[in-house]
């Protein structure tokens, strides 16, 4: 059975992985943000984890490692972030927080002087999850004119000191990712929709690339302020998936961003992730050629297109993927000998490719996994994980 070496710490496994360097042995960093989060708040933490109060404490009672860009987010209020403060110069933003049932709603509206953009998120209680239901650009009369208002007045301002503290706690167990950016492309899908997003672009796309400019300078400024913070690794959460973020999309709206922030990123000794889900082999030599550093979170067959093995192969000895745990796996699997085997065969794969993998989840932890499957899964590794 593998054990954590007693002079090596967690720590720096992780930071041997991102210098491409072998560790001594396959790192597992994974993501219990929202089941964590669900079995807390409803009540359904086991005997065993009962005295955990934050995802932090589950993953140090697992044994397990930190590679987190949620280890320090409101899991009830947003997505990511909690790094930065959004700023904005010439635009009043006015937010409401109400209470239906054991939900949260949370209404923010930007009053510009081309209309009021009004977003409405749901805090689902009984789902543990975050939905938009309704998004800024909806139903506006000229809704280039108001984006042009917002992405003019809109800014970020990192707070090292809040990262530091995070580091802090998370000490040599690990490293927070600083995910606190999103590509161009991104901003308007968060703004818009995917489906307005697509019709905004067929109708007015050098007018929209015009406007993304905008937001990809004010993000690239947020890159320089993380970089020069010394942060270690940093992230776009951008869910690159194909079926929005095409090849196509990319080169014309989010790869120039994607390269500028991996050069300043470089530049300071950090790094530059991107956060995938679903599918990419699309995508992969693409991204790969842009400087990034890696994925997180890249899924296999059926929620992705591509083996973790085979997304090895597609990119060149630099770039870094996680993932290899989907909620597909913790759901379905019933069995400790299904998980070993499971994770046998994956680590068997991927330890040729240990000094650019870590294990992790694809996306997240379905709230529907027993924690025993955590356990299996945790035991798995330590037997498999050897380099």
């Amino acid at each position: 059975m593998t054990t954590q070496p007693l002079n090596v710490s967690r720590q720096e496994q992780v930071r041997r992985v991102l210098a491409r360097r072998r560790p001594d042995r396959i790192v597992y960093a994974p993501n219990y943000w929202q089941w964590f989060s669900h079995h807390l708040n409803h009540g359904l933490l086991t005997p065993e984890a009962s005295h955990c109060r934050t995802q932090l404490d589950l993953i140090r009672h697992l044994g397990l490692d930190v590679f987190s860009r949620n280890i320090y987010c409101d899991q009830q209020r947003c997505w990511f972030g909690g790094l930065a403060q959004e700023v904005f110069d010439g635009v009043e933003v006015r937010e409401e927080v109400r209470s239906e049932g054991r939900d949260l709603v949370l209404t923010k509206t930007y009053a510009t002087r081309r209309g009021a953009l009004t977003e409405r998120l749901r805090y689902i209680f009984a789902e543990s999850t975050l939905v938009q239901e309704v998004f800024a650009l909806d139903h506006l009369a000229d809704p280039l004119g108001a984006l042009e208002e917002l992405l003019q007045a809109r800014r970020w301002r990192f707070l090292p000191e809040r990262y530091a503290e995070e580091q802090a706690r998370v000490g040599d167990d690990g490293l927070v990712v600083a995910g606190e950016l999103f590509s161009p492309l991104k901003a308007l899908h968060f703004l818009a929709g995917a489906v307005n997003a697509t019709y905004l672009i067929a109708d007015h796309e050098a007018r929209v690339r015009e406007l993304l400019a905008l937001h990809e300078a004010a993000a690239l400024d947020l890159a320089r302020q993380m970089a020069a913070a010394r942060v270690p690794a940093m992230m776009a959460m951008d869910n690159l998936d194909t079926a929005f973020h095409t090849p196509a999309y990319v080169e014309r709206f989010s790869a120039s961003f994607y390269e500028k922030a991996s050069r300043i990123a470089h530049e300071h000794g950090s790094t530059f992730f991107i956060h995938a889900c679903g599918r990419q082999r699309a995508n992969l030599r693409l991204i790969d050629s842009l400087g990034v550093d890696g994925l997180e979170g890249v899924a296999f067959p059926p929620l992705g297109d591509v083996q973790l093995d085979e997304a090895m192969q597609l990119t060149g000895d630099r770039f870094l993927i996680t993932g290899g745990i989907s909620a597909l796996e913790t759901e379905n699997f019933r069995t400790a000998d299904e998980v070993r085997r499971y994770v046998e065969d994956l680590c068997r794969r991927l330890r040729p490719y240990a000094h650019r993998f870590i294990l992790a989840a694809s996306c997240n932890t379905s709230i529907r996994t027993p924690f025993q499957t955590l356990l299996w899964f945790r035991d798995a590794w330590r037997e498999f994980s050897g380099c």
